[in-house]
């Protein structure tokens, strides 16, 4: 039976939404990761040193900061809390600029930043895949997200 072409452009339609859909997740995803993989990432001329964790509230835990290199010494800092990080922790961090808030480097420090890509990932593998019926990419799309995760997970 052949297809109206009514039914051929509501078909059109339903993939360009969910076509723009998934564009909007991973542009969500990118910009939310970017505002903290920024730091790590382009850290050349910024403050670096280590971090010791002296105490966590709800959203933040505090601690001095001692400098490598030209940085300045501080004797409190404060990160976004992280369940990975407790009282005696000591981790490689750099300072945002004009702030005393530190970001986390190294290895679980920039996969930490981009855990918000990866659940972007997550979700929009299933609008890929169940949405647009592109099962593979959807798979591949959804598969990397966890994986960025799980990496997170473990290098925490």
């Amino acid at each position: 039976m052949k297809r109206s072409s009514s039914h051929r452009a509501l078909a059109y339609a339903r993939n360009a939404a969910m076509g723009c859909v998934v564009l909007l997740l991973l542009v969500a995803g990118v910009l939310s990761s970017w505002n903290e993989a920024h730091h790590i990432i382009l850290a050349k001329g910024r403050e670096h040193g280590t971090m010791t964790v002296t105490g966590c509230g709800a959203d933040v835990c505090t601690g001095p900061f001692s400098p490598s290199g030209q940085a300045t010494a501080r004797s409190r800092v404060t990160i976004d809390r992280s369940v990975a990080a407790r009282r005696g922790d000591r981790f490689p961090v750099v300072v945002k600029p004009g702030t005393d808030d530190v970001v986390r480097t190294g290895t679980p420090g920039f996969l930490h930043a981009w855990v918000p890509l990866g659940g972007a990932l997550l979700l929009a593998g299933l609008v890929i895949g169940g949405g647009l019926r592109l099962s593979r990419t959807g798979w591949c799309t959804g598969i990397a997200g966890a994986v960025l995760l799980v990496a997170t997970f473990f290098a925490l």
